[in-house]
C-alpha cells in the first residue's frame, strides 16, 4: 500500500496571517460607514473571498469589539434577518451610528467605505 499524503491542517500559519489582515481591515471601517463582504475580501487580499469573510464574521466571539455590524452584502442588504437577535442588534448598532436602514437595505453610495475613485468628489485646482 502506498503512503498517502495527509491534507494540511486547516489552521495554518498562512491562514492565521490572512485572518490577521482580515481583522485589520474589519477594524478600520469607520463608524457611520459600511462595506460589503466582497470589498473586505478584496482589501484583505482574499480575492473573491466574500463567502470566507462571511464565515469568519460568523465565527467572531460573542461580545467582540470588531465592527461586524458594518458589513453588508454587495447590494447593501443586511444579511441577518430582522427577526433574529443578531439582526436586531445589527440594525440597532447601525441606527446608533446614524446609518439609515430602509427595507433592510443601506445606501452604499451614501454610507459606503472606502469610497471608490469614481464616487469621491474631485478636488479642483488649489
Amino acid at each position: 500500500m502506498k503512503d498517502r499524503q495527509i491534507a494540511p491542517a486547516f489552521n495554518t500559519i498562512a491562514d492565521d496571517q490572512r485572518k490577521d489582515v482580515f481583522f485589520q481591515v474589519l477594524a478600520s471601517i469607520p463608524p457611520g460607514r459600511v462595506t460589503s463582504y466582497g470589498r473586505i475580501a478584496e482589501l484583505a487580499g482574499l480575492g473573491r473571498g466574500a463567502r470566507l469573510v462571511g464565515r469568519w464574521l460568523g465565527q467572531l466571539p460573542e461580545g467582540t469589539t470588531l465592527p461586524w455590524h458594518r458589513v453588508l452584502n454587495s447590494q447593501g442588504k443586511l444579511s441577518l434577518g430582522a427577526d433574529t437577535p443578531s439582526g436586531r442588534e445589527q440594525r440597532a448598532r447601525l441606527a446608533a451610528e446614524g446609518i439609515l436602514v430602509r427595507n433592510g437595505r443601506v445606501n452604499l453610495r451614501h454610507y459606503g467605505w472606502p469610497e471608490s475613485p469614481a464616487s469621491s468628489p474631485s478636488k479642483g485646482p488649489t
